[in-house]
């Protein structure tokens, strides 16, 4: 491939957070270019959104559907490659499907869709089509995540026996949904526009996506306790699950937006029967390594001789941090490096064909239905 991929979103205009941050991790490896873009549901909006990322006028859309179909009737050494879908979670189905139906790749934020029947149809087209699709749970980027994945896989800490991972925000510690200028609380707490859950949607799929990236195991029943703090809020805003996996393991998640005074606290512990393994989001580039026989071993990003999936993750050295940004751009970089193969009629290193797929967003979907059910029935143990 001597180009770059050329990237289409849907979403992401003036006054989103989460746009932004996809256009930067696109953009830190150079290997794609943002060329259209249906930035809002409202055309006037996107089109001032082209302008402020200097793309020419008309390949700027009012709606994913003329973004889709005009950019299909351009040449093919012009036209986007695939679509990046960066909306709230109930615009998630309409423009996969449609760019999937046209030819497109795709790029989705999580969770995978509004509800389960959206996810499987998606899953069913991805595999019907054979195009290549990217669910962005970015904090499986991160190289220190990698090396926890591969020591687990290489049997370095023994037997999984136990998961704990936790995710506490304290953003929503109050009402804030309620600031019409707040646009982050107000759709995230909006049953219409987020789905069945509320924090264990937003961040409670990041913990369990985590927990079994890591682990390289299911979860296979869970026991939870979903609560709304807040009076008058419409999803829950706090929860507890208990965990059992596919091996036998036990586990803890607790994912809450009302733990008042935390920023981003994502935290993963992973005990088998030789060591633990501790890794904490808001300190990514360390790793603890927790013997039975020895002292706490602390891993650095970049430091020794670390598993090549770590290694090949990792842009700077050492002590030059990498963060969350880094890390959504490793799924872009290895999102693209699949394109540009297909493109080229080559193999990819496999390496690079670590992002999290269609079939881990149907899994986010499982534990989104799994965990709301749980909640509400009486009974302990709840099927995923």
């Amino acid at each position: 491939m001597s180009r770059k991929i050329r990237m289409g979103m849907v979403g992401g205009g003036r006054g989103a957070f989460i746009g932004g941050v996809h256009r930067m991790a696109a953009a830190i490896d150079g290997q794609i270019e943002l060329v259209c873009g249906a930035f809002s549901s409202n055309p006037e909006k996107s089109k001032l959104s082209g302008q402020d990322f200097y793309l020419p006028e008309d390949r700027v859309y009012g709606s994913y559907e003329e973004m889709i179909l005009k950019e299909k009737e351009l040449p093919e050494d012009i036209r986007m490659d695939f679509i990046s879908i960066v909306t709230p979670n109930h615009m998630h189905f309409g423009p996969a499907k449609m760019a999937l139906e046209n030819g497109f790749h795709v790029v989705c934020d999580k969770p995978l869709s509004f509800d389960m029947a959206e996810a499987k149809e998606l899953v069913e087209l991805v595999n019907k089509t054979g195009l290549i699709f990217a669910l962005t749970h970015n904090y499986t980027g991160y190289p220190m995540v990698k090396q926890a994945r591969m020591m687990v896989k290489n049997g370095d800490i023994g037997e999984v026996r136990r998961i704990v991972v936790e995710y506490p925000q304290g953003w929503l510690s109050t009402k804030v949904e309620d600031d019409v200028d707040n646009k982050q609380a107000s759709w995230r707490t909006d049953p219409k526009r987020s789905g069945a859950a509320g924090a264990m949607g937003d961040i409670g799929t990041h913990a369990e996506n985590l927990a079994e990236y890591i682990s390289g195991l299911e979860i296979s029943e869970m026991c939870a306790d979903l609560h709304t703090h807040i009076k008058g809020r419409l999803l829950d805003d706090d929860g507890s699950v208990l965990l059992r996996f596919n091996n036998g393991a036990r586990g803890v998640l607790y994912a809450s937006q009302i733990s008042a005074g935390e920023e981003n606290a994502l935290t993963i512990r992973i005990y088998g029967t030789k060591a633990g393994l501790e890794w904490h989001q808001m300190e990514p580039n360390s790793l603890l390594v927790k013997h039975l026989d020895k002292p706490t071993e602390l891993m650095r990003t970049g430091v020794g001789n670390l598993y090549p999936e770590s290694t090949a993750h990792t842009r700077i050295p050492a002590g030059h941090p990498e963060g969350y940004l880094e890390a959504f751009g490793n799924i872009y970089r290895n999102f693209a490096k699949c394109v540009q193969a297909r493109l080229a009629g080559t193999e990819v290193d496999p390496i690079y064909k670590d992002f999290p797929s269609v079939e881990d967003g149907l899994r986010g979907m499982q534990f989104i239905e799994a965990v709301v059910a749980s909640s509400n029935s009486n009974e302990k143990w709840y099927k995923l």
